[in-house]
């Protein structure tokens, strides 16, 4: 009987407990079926071994519907290649649309600055009842017996859009005075070197008296108040004034011998007699030169701005109306009248 366990199998009588390969503990940790596999493969086995475990194959993705039109197929950029993010008209329409909104903005900005000049006017309106606006041109001192006329300040009264403008004729304006100066000074070394240009020295003082505070207030002060107020009667009085202006600069340019201006005609005349008052008067000749051409490119510009504003004859002829029948002595003097012409009404004959 030991030799009968000895070579049989030595768990035979023992039973299921007592065979380690039956042991909960081995069998909880047996291979699952999914290592299919290695159950079946037999490394004594003289046979070609199993095929690998593939996955199973990815579901395909659903078409796309035949509406849809179909696409080129996508590609992964490199990090170093720009991406393309629409094409050059769709690019050209959004630049479009952004200077569109730049000139907008650009637009509300004036529309603000100018609601800011007139919130300070009506400031400035409102105080005036108890503090008066003070006159501040032209700017003289405080021990002076003449008072300044005007007031004038073009970054509060003149809208933003038309301030360079106003700026520039007010330039003008200077320049030619300063002209007038030296076109006496030019007349003054005339006369003294040739004796028989005495009209012409005469005639350059009554120009700078009369040039300089009636170019002032026929031209400069109608252009300032025409884009002020947008006054289209202003802007009737300038045009017709500052043509009749650059005129005059015309003819101070040429300077005709005997007139009064230093101008080319002149400088040419005196220059074989004294060389220095020769080019004295071409220095001024050249600026009125200067001024003239300014005045017509300037005249021109005006014309182009009063074109746009609205502005016209009908409009300037109402504003004529309006201001004289607003006028206090213009309305006594027709009630005078009406009233006369009743008195002589009733009288009869």
């Amino acid at each position: 009987m030991a030799q009968g366990r000895a070579g049989g199998n030595p768990f035979a009588e023992s039973g299921e407990l007592d065979n380690p390969f039956q042991d909960p503990a081995v069998i909880q940790h047996r291979p699952s079926p999914q290592y299919a596999t290695l159950d079946v493969y037999n490394p004594f086995e003289s046979r070609e071994p199993s095929p690998a475990y593939e996955p199973p194959a990815p579901t395909p993705a659903p078409l796309p519907p035949p509406s849809a039109p179909s696409s080129q197929p996508s590609r992964k950029l490199s990090p170093t290649e720009p991406k393309n993010y629409g094409s050059y008209s769709t690019q050209a329409s959004a630049a479009a649309a952004t200077a569109e909104l730049l000139k907008k903005q650009e637009e509300l900005n004036r529309k603000a600055e100018e609601l800011d000049r007139r919130e300070r006017e009506l400031q400035h309106a409102a105080l005036g009842g108890a503090a008066p606006r003070q006159n501040n041109w032209p700017p003289l001192p405080s021990f002076c017996p003449v008072q300044p006329c005007f007031f004038q300040d073009i970054s509060m009264e003149i809208p933003q859009e038309f301030q360079k403008t106003v700026s520039t004729m007010y330039y003008l304006w200077m320049c030619s005075t300063l002209a007038l100066l030296l076109n006496f000074l030019a007349c003054l070394a005339s006369f003294c070197v040739e004796t028989s240009n005495g009209s012409g020295f005469g005639l350059s003082i009554l120009w700078v008296l009369l040039f300089t505070p009636c170019s002032f207030v026929c031209w400069y002060r109608p252009m300032y108040k025409a884009f002020r107020s947008d006054s289209s009667f202003n802007f009737f009085v300038f045009f017709f004034i500052f043509f009749v202006q650059d005129v005059l600069f015309v003819l101070q340019a040429i300077g005709i011998p005997g007139w009064g201006f230093s101008g080319w005609i002149s400088a040419l005349v005196v220059l074989k007699t004294n060389t220095a008052v020769a080019v004295l008067m071409l220095l001024v000749a050249l600026l009125f030169t200067g001024i003239a051409v300014l005045g017509i490119v300037m005249l021109k510009r005006i014309h182009s701005l009063y074109r746009r504003t609205g502005a016209s004859f009908q409009k300037a002829q109402q504003e004529f109306a309006a201001g004289v029948f607003s006028n206090p002595a213009v309305r006594t003097a027709a009630a005078n009248a009406a009233a006369g012409a009743a008195e002589n009404a009733f009288r009869g004959p």
